[in-house]
């Protein structure tokens, strides 16, 4: 069984207007399924395969020779040199057209997982001739196969996509968290044990090893766990060093190895010269609810959904959620993302920016409570326009909880 995923119209599009389409993003979250089921009839060749990959490294041109066009290529990150050769075939076509001579214009699709290997290479290498694209495991919407949009806190937009929406108790949207929104999983309903523990080991056998000494693989096991812990909470570098035994410095460079493969995603705070009491430091996020409370330990949804976590797993729920709406809508999330907290632990959970104005967001595991806004006005210090808030909770409609605020049912995110 295959799940449409909403950014398929997007790579449709961009596929009339470019020669490269570059997908990136964590193992297991669709990417080559995807790309097979939109252009069917393309060739297909996988760099895991060793024949493969020694021919694209040692000799890029003859590789290219023996496979027709246009050609998916899988796992790029394997035979990063490859793009060179890739970049030097599109600009020959370029030429080819250029003077009436033919040539494709879709000639190559490229995926892998390494987000910040592949993104940095095709930036740089492939510059204008490539699209690049992150792929993240699936949203709800998804799950749901309903077609989905990228969430924009607009109170006007929210109210006329609201009839499209599916409420959710709270119990209902532990148990999709616990699930999360790999595509193998969800689709074949795996063994949850087995699949995240060959996830993992598949991960760090082939991601991690490549990046860290093979002897250090057991505590990378070790800090995913510590960091899964401490999803939707600020980053002490020190603190999750002590918890595993190695530096702060350590931690910075395997924290870069989880965002650069896809993993997690780092929220940063949002500041100005106005405010100088904030606190600097990011937060993480798990890209994967399912992924996180594997590795927390949890057993089943009901005891996450009653323990300590559960208004961390229900943030970092949302919080993914979101991106993945922006993301699959083709768009960044740079600049547009962000958080308050402040020396005087007054926090907005989210900050969402748009034409200048600012967006607040409040994430409320339960219903939303009467004073649940109560920081939103602290955002007044940046002298911008601040929109109508939103307490996004497992509330059944979109309610005003004030004229600046309004009770947001988390089902809402994509629709």
């Amino acid at each position: 069984m295959y799940y449409h995923r909403q950014l398929e119209k997007k790579i449709i599009d961009i596929a009339e207007e470019y020669a490269c389409i570059t997908l990136y993003g964590a193992r297991q979250t669709g990417k080559s399924t995807m790309v097979r089921n939109i252009f069917q009839d393309y060739a297909y060749v996988s760099l895991d395969d060793s024949k493969e990959r020694m021919l694209a490294t040692n000799d890029p041109e003859l590789f290219l020779d023996a496979h027709e066009i246009p050609l998916i290529i899988d796992e790029i990150q394997k035979v990063p040199s490859l793009m060179e050769a890739i970049k030097i075939r599109i600009d020959e076509s370029k030429l080819k057209r250029t003077n009436n001579e033919g040539g494709k214009p879709l000639m190559y699709i490229l995926t892998g997982s390494n987000t910040h290997e592949i993104r940095e290479n095709a930036s740089e290498t492939l510059a204008g001739r490539t699209a690049i694209i992150e792929v993240n495991s699936l949203s709800e919407c998804e799950k749901m196969k309903i077609e989905g949009h990228d969430f924009v806190p607009d109170i006007d937009i929210l109210k006329n996509r609201q009839k499209k929406l599916k409420p959710k108790n709270r119990y209902e949207v532990f148990k999709e968290i616990f699930l999360g929104g790999m595509p193998e999983y969800w689709i074949s309903k795996l063994d949850r044990d087995t699949f995240f523990e060959s996830y993992i080991s598949t991960y760090l056998e082939k991601d991690v090893s490549r990046m860290i000494n093979v002897g250090k693989l057991d505590d990378f096991r070790r800090f995913m766990m510590i960091v899964a812990l401490r999803t939707s909470q600020q980053l002490d570098y020190t603190e999750i060093g002590n918890a595993v035994g190695i530096d702060a410095r350590t931690v910075k460079s395997w924290i870069s190895i989880l965002e650069a493969s896809g993993i997690i995603m780092i929220l940063h705070p949002y500041s100005n010269n106005m405010a100088k009491r904030i606190i600097k430091k990011p937060k993480l996020y798990f890209m994967d609810t399912g992924l996180c409370a594997f590795l927390c330990g949890w057993s089943d949804y009901s005891i996450l959904e009653a323990s300590p976590m559960a208004g961390a797993f229900f943030e970092t729920y949302v919080v993914s959620e979101i991106v993945k709406s922006i993301r699959n809508s083709g768009k960044r999330i740079e600049y547009l993302l962000y958080y308050y907290r402040d020396r005087d632990q007054k926090e907005v959970d989210l900050i969402y920016i748009k034409d200048q104005k600012l967006y607040p967001i409040e994430i409320k595991k339960g219903i939303g409570k009467d004073k649940a806004d109560k920081n939103f006005k602290i955002l007044e210090q940046y002298k911008m326009p601040i929109a109508t808030g939103l307490i996004i909770d497992t509330s059944d409609k979109l309610y005003p909880l004030n004229k600046d605020a309004y009770y947001c049912p988390v089902g809402m995110i994509g629709l």
